[in-house]
């Protein structure tokens, strides 16, 4: 890795990269602020465009003539997303993880190396010396504040099978959770972009299959649908109609549970009784939804989890169960995906069963148990 180390020195000290950070320095006042310059998702990104003006500022050009949507100052915004791809390489972080970090930065800072921010947040991750990310020098420096990041996300339990900005969150802890899926798309093309400048940095960068959903476009996570009142069925909503006939069954009896309240330990057997017990949790929820569809699930969210064939998260049909809380192997939670990027579950005590957006969800692992 001797090369790509040099690489990131050649990145830091680049006279394009010295004289955005003196401008910066100087016109701060000036600057973008994070979270109110940009909104709504930037889809059908041309990756190829995007490479031909990466590519102009990587070999020096002004950036007077160069045009990338989402970027306001590309001769000092692309030096900074190099650095981030660079130190991903260099720490041997999935593409995945690349795209999460760039996004990240995209929504804290605009890409910038900023001199200030929210209390004492700076650099491009908008990291705090008071939260224990480093000094304030070593905040500002791009490659220990990549460095830094790509750390904190690996000790993330399950980020690859999370959506890019709930990996982002986990790391954040944003007061903003939703702002970086935003920026998944373009993220993404820049990092393509820019693996393939360093040598073996685009061998992996073919056409793949993402491990969280995508929670960009609204109807696709829920969030098109608003706010959901608690124990009913969202306006608009319908099974959708290739959903698998089991599946449709298994929905449609935990549709008539709505409403009633959560009991850990309920066998879900008569939740509209009188006795608590009879009541769901959310894996008896699961059990006995299949159970009225004619498939034999067993009891428990450890067992559950192995129960049918593990899915992708971006993969997610109809009557698909998802885990989340705990560990992938040991996860503390389980509802079932309805489509339309809607979530069936029996949440916890003194809340009813209800129905939520899976944007709000942090996915640990799938199954399909048809």
């Amino acid at each position: 890795m001797k090369w790509l180390a040099a690489g990131i020195g050649v990145v830091f000290l680049s006279p394009i990269l010295i004289a955005g950070t003196g401008m910066m320095l100087a016109s701060s006042a000036d600057a973008v602020q994070a979270n109110s310059s940009f909104s709504g998702c930037l889809t059908d990104i041309d990756t190829d465009k995007v490479a031909e003006q990466v590519t102009k500022i990587l070999d020096g050009a002004s950036g007077k003539n160069v045009h990338v949507e989402g970027l306001d100052l590309p001769a000092e915004q692309v030096p900074n997303a190099q650095t981030i791809v660079a130190a991903g390489l260099s720490l041997d972080v999935p593409k995945k993880g690349q795209i999460v970090a760039l996004a990240t930065a995209m929504q804290e800072s605009r890409l910038r190396n900023l001199n200030y921010g929210d209390r004492d947040s700076l650099g491009l991750f908008q990291q705090r010396p008071s939260q224990g990310w480093g000094s304030a020098q070593q905040i500002r420096d791009p490659v220990y504040a990549s460095e830094q990041f790509y750390k904190h996300l690996l000790k993330v339990i399950g980020w690859q099978q999370v959506t890019v900005t709930q990996a982002a969150q986990a790391v954040q802890k944003s007061g903003y959770p939703d702002a970086y899926a935003q920026w998944e798309n373009l993220a993404t093309a820049l990092q393509e972009a820019i693996a393939k400048t360093f040598p073996g940095g685009g061998a992996d960068q073919g056409k793949q299959p993402s491990t969280g959903t995508s929670d960009c476009a609204p109807g696709q996570d829920g969030s098109g649908f608003g706010r959901i009142p608690e124990g009913s069925v969202p306006k608009g909503y319908a099974i959708p109609k290739d959903a698998d006939p089991q599946a449709r069954a298994a929905i449609e009896w935990a549709m008539h549970q709505l409403g009633t309240l959560y009991q850990w330990g309920g066998s879900c057997t008569n939740a509209h009784g009188p006795d608590p017990m009879g009541r769901c949790d959310c894996s008896s929820l699961m059990q006995q939804a299949y159970a009225h569809a004619g498939v034999t699930l067993t009891r428990t969210t450890y067992t559950q989890v192995n129960e049918g064939k593990a899915v992708s998260p971006a993969q997610l049909k109809p009557g698909d169960l998802i885990f989340s809380r705990g560990t992938a192997a040991q996860p503390e939670h389980v509802g079932m995906y309805m489509g339309e990027g809607l979530v069936m579950e029996a949440p916890r005590t003194t809340k009813p069963v209800r129905i939520t957006p899976i944007k709000d969800w942090t996915i640990l692992a799938a199954r399909r148990v048809l």
